[in-house]
Parts: C-alpha cells; structure tokens; sequence
C-alpha cells in the first residue's frame, strides 16, 4: 500500500555544535527551540555513537533537526555538488518581509545574495553558521502561471530526460518583468 503521507515530520541536518546551532536559529531566524535527544546509542542501529539531536518550530507545523556527532570526523559538504544545489527554504510573507529580512540578515553580519527573480516567487540566499545554504522567498505568481506551469511539467520533465538541455517552455521564469514604457 503507498503511504498516505500528511506532511513532512522534519527535516534532519549535521551541525558543528548544537548549542550554537539553536542559538543562531532562534536569532537570526526566528525559531522557537523545542527539542532535545541525546544518546550513546543509535536507537535505529544499535551503533556506539553519541549524538545530540535538537528540534526547532520553524512554524506551521514545520520541525528542522539537527546532530551534532562529536566522535565523527569534521563535517564536510559532497565536493562534486555545487554549493547552490542542497539549500532548504523558508517561505515569508511578501516582498516586504523578503526585504526586511534580507536587511535583518545583513545586520547580523550575513553575506545575502539576492533577491533572485524566479518568475513564481523572489528569493534570496545565505548561509548558517554550519554552511549549509539557506533560502527565504516569498510567491508572487499568479494563479494562471501555477496552472500553466503544472501543465508544462511533464513535458518539460520528458524533455530533460531525452536531451539533459534546459527546455525553453518556462524560459519567462527567469526573465525579470521589463518595466512598461508609458504610452505617448
């Protein structure tokens, strides 16, 4: 039978430390720290393995996790993944919120890039203090582009497959809106 899954319980991710980790998540963006599990043993595994794994609300019912694994070597990233590939992102309110933050961010000393247009939705991107690349964005697409972009997936998904080149029937995603000239 295929699971009928509800939702995402959370997502797990390796930190340098655990203390830092929360701390910085509860400053810089506001999550609220609810969690904690610490063992010796891997309870799935049965592995001599001491852990400390800390849960963070990052609201709506979404829970990010992280170990900290000090008899591990040092954490590292795939080297044949590019840094901008594996990110989680967080969803704001509206472009105001997305500047806001963006602002909030560069007071705390955080390198922001962006905000990136992507037709749908604006983003911007940084990274926490363990490297792992974080992205805040905020919608702005109209329902007629989700339709129209839900009808060309499958298309779009066929042609990668059969050539690995980027389709072209989206292409406006990635072209920020030209301003209007006004009318003589």
């Amino acid at each position: 039978m295929i699971p009928a899954i509800q939702r995402i319980h959370h997502v797990a991710y390796r930190c340098r430390d655990a203390k830092e980790t929360v701390a910085w998540y509860e400053r810089v963006m506001g999550m609220r720290y609810t969690t904690a599990f610490a063992e010796d043993t891997v309870p799935s595994t049965g592995e001599h393995d001491p852990y400390m794994h800390v849960f963070l609300d990052c609201g709506g019912g979404n829970v990010l996790a992280f170990f900290e694994l000090p008899n591990q070597p040092e954490m590292g990233r795939d080297p044949n993944t590019p840094a901008w590939v594996q990110h989680l992102a967080f969803e704001v309110a509206d472009e105001a919120a997305l500047h806001a933050a963006k602002a909030h961010l560069e007071a705390e000393g955080i390198d922001v890039l962006g905000p990136t247009y992507h037709g749908i939705f604006r983003s911007i991107y940084f990274f926490d203090p363990n490297g792992h690349r974080l992205e805040l964005a905020c919608n702005i697409g109209t329902a007629a582009q989700r339709v129209e972009l839900a009808a060309l997936a499958p298309v779009m998904l066929e042609e990668w497959s059969r050539t690995k080149r980027a389709p072209r029937h989206a292409e406006w995603l990635h072209k920020e809106p030209e301003a209007v000239a006004p009318l003589r």
